[in-house]
């Protein structure tokens, strides 16, 4: 039988409070992340450890903001060369995987967390005080190299943005989204192509 920490990276649904591996990731990542957005903005050394610490790996010449807020911190991989701004989430119960050259601005909301549509089995049906309320389960995330996502953008489970591509701001991004374009919107829509092959 399957944990439950198994079928949340298995993307099957899970009530994540009743693995104790669940339970230690958040509380360990939650104190991480108290310590990081707290440290003097000045102390970068200080700031990479604690970044190197939370996430999954992460690559030279990452700048993480803060406020940042994660899940269980493990599950994100940062590739070489960018930029996280501030105020940004990422729900990383499954994997969020981020390629190097990429911008990610202000307020942007990453989720690989999700819920059934169906009521009876979203909701924990034989509920006790103390227990989790509902299911969930995650799908992953994955930002290819090159990619720049606009301000306030929301990215939600299973999307892969493509390599080169641009999220307007303020997209909400449901499906997956072609190399070498401009999307924007609500729901996120390519508007058009962009020529990345003959660059100085």
């Amino acid at each position: 039988m399957k944990t439950e920490y198994e079928k949340c990276i298995a993307g099957e649904p899970f009530i994540g409070g009743k693995d104790p591996k669940i339970v230690e990731m958040i509380l360990r990542t939650r104190r991480l992340l108290a310590e990081f957005n707290s440290t003097d903005y000045a102390d970068t050394q200080r700031r990479q450890a604690l970044l190197r610490e939370m996430f999954g790996s992460m690559g030279r010449g990452v700048h993480v903001d803060i406020d940042f807020h994660c899940e269980y911190g493990k599950h994100i991989y940062i590739g070489d060369k960018v930029i996280i701004n501030m105020n940004c989430t990422f729900v990383d119960n499954n994997r969020i995987d981020i390629g190097s050259d990429v911008l990610i601005a202000s307020n942007v909301q990453i989720y690989t967390a999700t819920h059934s549509t169906k009521v009876n089995e979203r909701m924990v049906q034989d509920w006790s005080e103390g227990d989790e309320i509902c299911r969930t389960y995650a799908l992953p995330v994955k930002i290819e190299d090159g990619v720049w996502i606009g301000g306030g953008s929301i990215i939600l489970p299973g999307v892969t943005i493509g390599r080169n591509s641009v999220i307007g701001a303020g997209s909400v991004v449901t499906r997956s989204i072609p190399a070498d374009c401009v999307a924007v919107g609500n729901p996120c829509r390519v508007i058009r192509h962009i020529d990345n092959e003959d660059q100085a």
